[in-house]
């Protein structure tokens, strides 16, 4: 702070000596040693909150940047959502607009079809090819062409049988 060294410190020792007298010299020397400390206290503590302030002031800044910067990007991200969701949009419209499209030539199909005969019977009844292939419900069903694999056992065909091969 001050560049005093040992010979000025002598001499304001001296000057004190002599002005103040050997009695009140140290009660003067404590009184200054007080005063110093609590300068040097008050200095530091402004040291402190200026350090501190400046800190604090360098966080809000970055605290700031960092904001920026994501705010940007929430933007950014909007802006995308958004577009991807115009783009849905669209594709849904035009995907309804196909539908209805191919209902509608799908009705003037129907239409046309009936018509026709012979084919009155299978749009009259809205059915699919697949039940188209299925035999009325009321007809006999078929019998399993298949015959049962060699290691299944039969099923009897009765109860009376079942109790007398198992008394034999």
């Amino acid at each position: 702070m001050f560049d005093i060294g040992f010979f000025e410190l002598l001499l304001i020792g001296i000057v004190g000596l002599l002005v103040l007298g050997p009695e009140r010299l140290p009660i003067a020397a404590r009184t200054a040693g007080l005063w110093i400390g609590r300068i040097r206290r008050s200095v530091t503590n402004m040291q402190r909150e200026i350090t501190s302030q400046l800190e604090a002031e360098e966080l809000r800044q970055k605290l700031a940047e960092q904001q920026r910067k994501l705010d940007e990007g929430v933007g950014r991200v909007r802006q995308e959502v958004e577009q991807g969701q115009r783009q849905l949009d669209e594709g849904v419209g035009r995907a309804r607009h196909a539908v209805e499209k191919s209902l509608d030539s799908g009705t003037a199909h129907r239409s046309s079809d009936e018509a026709r005969p012979g084919t009155a019977l299978a749009t009259a009844t809205d059915s699919t090819p697949a039940d188209a292939a299925m035999p009325p419900a009321d007809s006999p069903r078929p019998a399993d062409p298949s015959p049962p694999a060699a290691d299944e056992p039969h099923p009897p065909a009765s109860g009376t049988e079942d109790k007398d091969s198992s008394s034999r």
